[in-house]
């Protein structure tokens, strides 16, 4: 029996290739392919017994391109071969670097969240550099099907050996059900924020929940639905009060577009009912409502103008497909001086009149009531995070 896992060629970075022949005798036989052999074969080899150890493999033909690759590429390359072989109950695991790092808070800025496609170790690397809110481990969209069970093993490692400085680690599992069997080798290993796509009821919110809780033994971990289609903007309210566990509701609107027959548009008047109805519903069950990815890369201009109509209907953040994006999307979201001021003149006028002892608050000719002296509270709030953390959020 042979299976192979990873990634070999002239254009990659920062993986390797690994295929395994299962044996029934003669130990096992090692051949690795390195640039840097001289230096680190040795310890790639070690790595390589260690991992097939613990994974009861003690016969095999072993070939390793490797291509740059850190010692938890290898492992999970190695891993998701064998898998192919032999069911795995547990896998190699690395210590958890990530292990002292908290959940965000409920209501923790999340302007942007960047995507990085599940089987590409060298963009995970540096993600946490970008000034992103979120880093976004995809293995949905970005996943060919064929890889979909190497990224779950990789995504695992990446959750428990990549430094993402502080930024919140997020995982956008598979349409359910598929998706509960991400859970399987995710769950417990860092992830902080489970994305659940093409979320339609309330039940698969719940799903989601349930099988989280009973893999890590009642552990919490927060929760993003994407509504994506039209049954899912109709159950948007519902789906957002599923779980004490979810924090935002965001929309998809390169599916939910095509589930209505309708073609997006800059001007997005096809996606503004379904836009409108999941601010709503998520604000009506106390979430943060999250907007859909722009997918014009270069057209950063076009970005700003789409986050600005984002933040002017009441999201409070929305998607980045590439790192280039992620400082406009933080500019946009982030309150202006102008915003800032006002927040707090209306915090003034209501620490004024509540010192007088007054039950009416008014600002110039404008009466204050206690929704906007709550918003003008969040937008100094917000400001504080951002300005005191360079829009990374610790």
């Amino acid at each position: 029996m042979k299976a192979t896992a990873g990634n070999k060629g002239d254009n990659i970075r920062s993986d390797c290739w690994v295929s395994i022949e299962l044996k029934s005798s003669r130990g096992l036989d090692i051949r690795l392919n390195s640039k840097v052999a001289s230096m680190f074969g040795d310890d790639i080899i070690s790595l390589t017994k260690d991992v097939l150890n613990s994974v009861a493999i003690e016969n095999a033909v072993i070939e390793i391109e490797d291509k740059g690759a850190l010692d938890w590429v290898i492992a999970a390359r190695l891993e998701a071969a064998v898998r192919q072989l032999k069911d795995v109950d547990a896998g190699y695991l690395f210590p958890l670097v990530n292990s002292e790092g908290k959940l965000k808070p409920k209501d923790a800025t999340r302007f942007s969240r960047l995507y990085i496609p599940g089987n590409s170790p060298k963009l995970m690397l540096n993600a946490g550099i970008y000034g992103a809110h979120g880093i976004i481990l995809d293995l949905e969209d970005a996943v060919a099907p064929v890889k979909k069970s190497e990224a779950r093993v990789l995504v695992r490692n990446a959750l428990r050996s990549v430094n993402f400085y502080g930024t919140e680690r997020m995982v956008r599992i598979n349409q359910l059900p598929a998706g509960l069997d991400d859970l399987e080798m995710i769950a417990g290993h860092g992830a902080q924020l489970i994305l659940i796509p093409k979320c339609e009821t309330a039940d698969d919110v719940k799903a989601v929940d349930g099988k989280i809780k009973e893999l890590t033994g009642g552990d919490h971990i927060w929760l993003m639905p994407i509504i994506e289609s039209a049954l899912g903007v109709v159950n948007a309210y519902d789906i957002a009060s599923a779980s004490e566990n979810v924090v935002a509701v965001a929309i998809g609107l390169e599916d939910y577009t095509a589930s209505i027959g309708a073609q997006r548009t800059d001007e997005g008047t096809e996606s503004f009912y379904a836009r409108s109805a999941v601010i709503n519903a998520a604000r009506a069950a106390g979430m943060q409502p999250i907007d859909s990815v722009f997918s014009e890369i270069e057209d950063k201009e076009a970005l700003r103008r789409n986050a600005l109509n984002s933040k002017a209907l009441g999201f409070e953040g929305m998607g980045c497909i590439h790192p280039a994006q992620v400082k406009v999307v933080n500019e946009v979201f982030s309150p202006t001086e102008k915003e800032i001021e006002k927040a707090q003149k209306i915090v003034d006028a209501f620490e004024e009149a509540k010192a007088k002892g007054l039950g009416v608050v008014a600002l110039g000719t404008k009466m204050i009531d206690a929704p906007v002296v709550n918003r003008a509270r969040k937008i100094i709030e917000i400001a504080r995070r951002t300005q005191r953390h360079g829009d990374a959020e610790v």
